[in-house]
């Protein structure tokens, strides 16, 4: 196999990450910073998963008692990401609130008109 092949997971886990911080860096709006983050807490997530997976590897609850532990696709990683699936959705739906409530209040989702109206 090539090498594009084998760590095709972990390019795009680092790609999603990385467009997820620039977008974190570079733009001021709220919605656009929020998008930022759901991106990259899903190159994250990628990449855990991708840590966990192997190749025509099985789950351990489907596996048969003399089975050798190198099959079998490691469970923790998977829980990890369910966790953080979760909480992201939480965290995404009260960030999406809080923007909903600053631009009541404030009239703008523009980070820097907002720092103005502060002071």
């Amino acid at each position: 196999m090539s090498f594009l092949q084998d760590y095709a997971y972990y390019i795009g886990a680092f790609g999603l990450v990385l467009i997820g911080l620039f977008t974190i860096l570079s733009r001021c709006n709220l919605i656009k910073l929020i998008i930022g983050f759901s991106i990259l807490q899903t190159g994250i997530n990628l990449f855990l998963v991708a840590v966990g997976y192997i190749s025509k590897g099985t789950a351990p609850i489907f596996s048969k008692p003399g089975l050798v532990a190198e099959n079998m696709v490691a469970p923790v990683p998977q829980a990890l990401v369910l966790t953080s699936i979760v909480i992201g959705v939480a965290v995404l739906a009260l960030a999406l609130a809080l923007a909903m409530r600053l631009h009541r209040l404030h009239g703008t989702l523009d980070l820097r008109r907002i720092r103005e109206l502060k002071w």
